[in-house]
């Protein structure tokens, strides 16, 4: 009986201290992923603003350079995908060998890096690189 008491006694505090670790645990592990949720989003917003026109003349060699900066930063915090999209792009700037790139191809592979950058946020997306559109804009001189 005394043993039946104890337990009856021991098995109320051991669930609450259990239910109480796996709260803290699972509200961390939340809190976590939401930062991590928040700061690829900025990242990924810095990104896709250095993008603009970087298929084009509208582009300044100061924009390339930021987003090279930022781009070289990207290795740390994008997705494998987002990596691969972007390493096309600059495999096509370098085969271009300092012209203009074939704008088709260039719309297309900026396109992707969006859809990878909204995969990796979102976890899926039905749009496709097509879906992605910007636009050049030019200064009046």
């Amino acid at each position: 009986m005394e043993m039946k008491n104890a337990l009856l006694l021991l098995f109320p505090i051991i669930a609450a201290v259990l239910s109480s670790y796996f709260t803290y645990y699972f509200a961390i592990k939340s809190k976590r992923s939401e930062a991590i949720l928040k700061f690829k989003e900025e990242k990924y917003a810095n990104l896709l603003v250095l993008l603009q026109g970087f298929m084009e003349i509208t582009v300044s060699g100061d924009a390339k350079r930021k987003f090279f900066e930022e781009q070289y930063r990207s290795w740390l915090y994008c997705s494998d995908d987002v990596v691969k999209s972007i390493n096309k792009m600059v495999e096509l700037i370098i085969s271009s060998r300092g012209k203009s790139p074939d704008p088709t191809e260039g719309r297309k592979i900026v396109g992707n890096i969006v859809i990878a950058m909204r995969k990796d946020l979102l976890g899926k997306t039905n749009l496709t690189h097509s879906d992605f559109r910007y636009t050049a804009v030019l200064e009046n001189k």
